[in-house]
Parts: C-alpha cells; sequence; structure tokens
C-alpha cells in the first residue's frame, strides 16, 4: 500500500473552497469530494475568519428610493380590485403586479431577482 503524504493547503486556496461551500444548493460534502478532502476540514476552515468569503458591498442592505404617487382624485375612480404595485430592484430587475396577487408569492419572486 502507497504511504499518503500530507497536503498543504494555501490561505488562498482554502478561500476559494470555503466560497464554493457558501454557493447557493451546494453542499458542503460535494465541494469536499470535488478536491478530495474531508468535509469536516471544510467546516473548520469556514469557522475560521482568515478564510471568510469577502463580502461584496452590494450584498449589505441599502435603502431604495421611494417615490410617493398622490391618490386618485374623485373624478378619476378606479376598481376596487385594480392594484397596481412597482417595484425597482437595486440589481436592476423591475417587477410589476396588477390586479389581485398573493403578496407571499410576489416576496418569492422579489427574493428569486436578488432584491
Amino acid at each position: 500500500m502507497g504511504r499518503r503524504t500530507r497536503r498543504f493547503w494555501s490561505d488562498e486556496e482554502k478561500r476559494r473552497i470555503v466560497a464554493q461551500s457558501y454557493a447557493p444548493w451546494v453542499s458542503v460534502s460535494v465541494v469536499a469530494r470535488r478536491y478530495d478532502v474531508n468535509a469536516n476540514l471544510i467546516f473548520t476552515w469556514r469557522r475560521d475568519p482568515r478564510y471568510k468569503p469577502a463580502t461584496d458591498a452590494g450584498d449589505a442592505p441599502s435603502f431604495l428610493p421611494v417615490e410617493v404617487v398622490p391618490e386618485p382624485s374623485a373624478s378619476e375612480p378606479a376598481a376596487a380590485s385594480e392594484v397596481r404595485i412597482e417595484i425597482a430592484l437595486s440589481n436592476g430587475h423591475r417587477v410589476s403586479a396588477t390586479g389581485s396577487f398573493a403578496v407571499d408569492a410576489l416576496c418569492r419572486v422579489v427574493r428569486t431577482l436578488g432584491g
């Protein structure tokens, strides 16, 4: 049987592996198999602040501009069920909904688009 040699990972390699383990819908075990390393070692690296992925300024919560539109006057009747909402996300996507809609479904759409 061959003797296994101990591998050494550079800090940059550890950061790259840890960053991949935080990707959505990717399990740590899949990343561990990709690099032929024990998953427990990746969890150890994840706890170490030196290997935490850098947070992008775009990921930080921020305030978005809001435009307040006056209510229509009595001369402009609007249907009671005619509700219109438009959301401009910070990443450039726009969500527009008219009529009756489920608020939780609209929230899922906004989360999916990265709002």
